[in-house]
């Protein structure tokens, strides 16, 4: 039995999305005044789809607690397409697109921190915001697979999903571009034409990767779980 019920860290995590992104909103930033907003950056998209997510996911347990026993067909109905939501959502945007943001702002931080993250921000953003937006992202989408099985569309249409997702976001960042003459990350001022086309075809073969990684990866624990389960309700040998 779990130490905390799934029920009770999908609340938690979406209380902190909020929090996240309230005090974020909150931050008077010169970029925030800008063309596009908050909306020009991946890290700020990210955290809008992981609390819609965990909305949705606290929507569905709350549907699935007053439909219990109810015997009622149309709420059945309309629960499973909230369970079918979800799972669209975590494979799709939830899990590919978190993971991406994690790993790529932190392999460039490492690298070159002012590619990606220049030091003056920390007069704007404090560690735990930062962390908030590029670190927990990967713990909370991993408790959550690892909590609830979740079905995956047919490969074809979710990396078709995704690579929609990923050619929209680099088509609005290069428009941001062409309206304000500057790109929304630093590193890409400092790269040529050519050196960006690889980048951004770099970084949708990334999502469709990361997309198969997490189809594997949600295969791997509830295949691993389901034989667990097996082994223990075989009966024992005297």
């Amino acid at each position: 039995m779990a130490l905390v019920p799934c029920q009770v860290l999908r609340v938690a995590i979406l209380l902190s999305y909020c929090s996240i992104l309230c005090n974020y909103k909150a931050i008077e930033m010169p970029s925030h005044q800008t063309y596009g907003g908050s909306w020009k950056f991946l890290t700020f998209i990210d955290l809008v789809i992981q609390a819609v997510f965990f909305g949705i996911c606290v929507l569905t347990d709350l549907s699935s607690l007053l439909t219990r026993g109810s015997g009622n067909q149309e709420q059945e109905r309309q629960l499973k397409k909230l369970i079918s939501l979800r799972d669209w959502m975590l494979a799709v945007l939830a899990f590919p697109v978190g993971l991406f943001v994690v790993a790529v702002f932190w392999i460039i931080y490492a690298y070159d921190r002012e590619m990606i993250y220049p030091k003056l921000l920390d007069n704007f953003i404090p560690g735990w915001l930062n962390h908030g937006m590029h670190t927990t992202v990967l713990p909370f989408i991993l408790i959550e697979m690892r909590t609830s099985h979740h079905q995956y569309p047919s490969r074809s249409s979710g990396l078709t999903a995704i690579c929609t997702f990923s050619v929209g976001y680099i088509l609005w960042v290069c428009w941001v571009h062409h309206v304000t003459g500057m790109w929304v990350y630093p590193f890409l001022e400092h790269i040529g034409s050519g050196a960006r086309i690889v980048f951004f075809g770099s970084t949708t073969i990334l999502m469709n990767f990361l997309y198969l990684l997490g189809e594997v990866l949600n295969n791997y624990i509830w295949d691993t779980q389901r034989s667990m389960e097996e082994e223990k309700e075989k009966p024992k040998l005297e």
